[in-house]
């Protein structure tokens, strides 16, 4: 069969770096890159490092609102499928490029195909909880990365085109953490190498709620630079004139803040850290998948399954919440695996050949 695979954004390369592997042995995938993340650091560098096939078309589609981003892909992915004429439209998570590629097929009357499906935040003040939503309610395959989505799918009446299959980063995670730490490439906004010291903790923090003005993101740093050891933070290209600015106004001499860094240094800096702190969806299950306790900066649990034993906790954009819990000690227990055994993209490919073929 003829898949389209649509992604635009750095978590869904982390996916589509085992999706495509497994994919492309049983069918033929075209990639589209719609170019949401377009910085180095967030797109080039993860396709080279991550042996993900060249995407077959770039549609160059970057910045600008919600409704501007997401209406301009829509168009160009529009032109790709008529163009293609593909049997499905694989998509991954929860982004504007995800949103696009479902509303451009669905009217197509192509069969889309979610992997991710049924998170949920509960408050529809997400952008991504609508994007996924709305995804999910165009599928006609939905693939969850754990039994808690599936069952969210069955609330909706969604249940009877979903599947458990496991969480696909953890698929790469695995790749990547069981190889060996050489030649990190952990560089300052000038481009000089980095050094990681020993002890460190390891922190990224880039969602809106978090950096829309100096007060939140002068609290978090303020717990951070606290610490009994340095953090190392990777901004993100659109958070770095704050991050350098409040870092230098405040003083904050035990903060390291570098590029963002390619996903295999990513993998080594969290699973050597002494804790992590975040508001990304991704690195809090890589910290679960590494054991190495988290603390969520975020109003609402992302991944259920991780918030237990004090593995993940929430806390608010505060020093003193944040600190609080960072005291916590957590349990690791080795038997619970609530995000399968890393073969997802395995299940996903077998259960798309099915699926195509009782069609």
């Amino acid at each position: 069969m003829k898949l389209v695979t649509i992604v635009g954004a750095r978590p869904q390369f982390i996916k589509a770096a085992s999706g495509s592997r497994a994919l492309r042995k049983a069918h033929q995938e075209i990639l589209v890159h719609t170019g949401q993340h377009h910085d180095e650091n967030m797109s080039e560098v993860f396709f080279r490092e991550m042996e993900i096939p060249a995407p077959d078309y770039n549609l160059g589609i970057a910045g600008g609102s919600h409704g501007e981003m997401t209406g301009k892909m829509l168009i160009e992915i529009e032109k790709v499928l008529l163009k293609e004429r593909p049997d499905g439209v694989l998509l991954y998570g929860d982004t504007n490029s995800t949103l696009a590629g479902a509303l451009a097929a669905v009217k197509l009357h192509i069969p889309v195909i979610h992997v991710e499906a049924g998170n949920r935040l509960g408050t529809m003040d997400s952008p991504e909880e609508v994007n996924r939503i709305l995804t999910d309610h165009c599928s006609s395959l939905l693939l969850c990365a754990t039994q808690d989505a599936k069952d969210k799918l069955d609330r909706e009446n969604l249940g009877s085109r979903a599947h458990v299959v496991g969480n696909i980063m953890y698929d790469s995670f695995l790749h990547f953490a069981n190889r060996p730490w050489t030649d990190p490439e952990i560089r300052d906004f000038d481009g000089c190498p980095v050094t990681v010291p020993e002890q460190f903790y390891y922190m990224t923090c880039h969602r809106q709620e978090n950096t829309f003005s100096d007060a939140p993101l002068t609290e978090i740093l303020s717990a951070m630079n606290s610490l009994d050891a340095p953090t190392v933070y990777a901004v993100h290209p659109r958070n770095r004139e704050r991050a350098q600015r409040v870092v230098r106004e405040n003083g904050f001499s035990n903060i390291i803040l570098t590029q963002p860094v390619k996903y295999s240094d990513s993998v080594q800096l969290v699973s050597r850290a002494k804790k992590v702190v975040t508001d990304s969806g991704g690195l809090q299950c890589e910290a679960f998948y590494a054991g190495v306790q988290c603390v969520l900066v975020m109003d609402y649990v992302v991944w259920p399954e991780t918030m237990i034993a004090n593995r993940n906790q929430l806390a608010k954009p505060l020093k003193t919440d944040i600190l609080e819990k960072l005291s916590r000690e957590q349990t690791v227990d080795p038997a619970y695996q609530p995000f399968g055994d890393g073969h997802a993209a395995e299940k996903i490919c077998e259960l798309i050949t099915e699926f195509f073929e009782e069609r």
